[in-house]
């Protein structure tokens, strides 16, 4: 990841948030050929201090189930356009159109797993989770065949970062007049993502210290 200084983001707290509102992971691994491949996958997400597991499953099919070792996992936070003409500051004409955006990159070692039980376990947890999300109540039960059979049809992975970069990208190498400008311009948007990442950079800014 290309990381300035300046964007590079440390609090673990900021990868629970992005997690937390979109677990919708883009997976990367390298086939034996070397030759890169992606998949995009709802994942799991847990953190104990420095320490984090992320689950998730392929369809059998994809050949990226049958991956193990070094992998590459994005996350993806909200991104919004920034127009130059947005900036009060005495240099706008200067300036020129960017993109804000919160992202991680997260680089680690994949396992892959296929035993029944594990596999339940894993379904049932992810189908709790997003059931809930969406107010609904369908939930999976091993006990039953016809569900028990819809597990030979996928794999399971767990995947652990040894490397986690934070980009925030928040206008933090503007001065404070161009940034409050910028959030007041994405706080009205129609996007959803606009105004989260308007909420981003207001907390960032209040953060002691910065």
């Amino acid at each position: 990841m290309y990381l300035p200084r300046a964007f590079a983001e440390t609090d673990l707290t900021q990868l629970d948030r992005l997690l937390q509102a979109d677990p919708f992971i883009t997976l990367v691994s390298m086939d034996a050929d070397g030759a890169p491949i992606a998949s995009q996958l709802p994942v799991l997400y847990r953190r104990d201090g420095d320490d984090i597991l992320i689950e998730g499953h392929w369809a059998r099919a994809n050949p990226q189930s049958r991956h193990q070792g070094e992998a590459l996992l994005l996350v993806h936070g909200p991104h919004a356009y920034v127009s130059p003409a947005w900036y009060p500051d005495k240099e706008a004409e200067a300036r020129v159109p960017t993109w804000n955006y919160a992202s991680a990159q997260l680089r680690g070692s994949l396992e892959r797993f296929e035993d029944e039980v594990s596999l339940a376990d894993l379904v049932s947890r992810l189908s709790d989770r997003f059931e809930a999300q969406v107010g609904s109540d369908w939930h999976f039960e091993p006990q039953r065949e016809d569900h028990r059979v819809q597990l030979r049809g996928i794999v399971g992975f767990r995947f652990v970062p040894r490397r986690v970069d934070l980009k925030f990208k928040l206008s933090q190498n503007h001065p404070a007049a161009n940034r409050e400008s910028v959030i007041a311009h994405l706080q009205g948007q129609a996007r959803e993502p606009s105004r989260s990442l308007a909420t981003l950079m207001r907390e960032r800014d209040a953060r002691p210290g910065d």
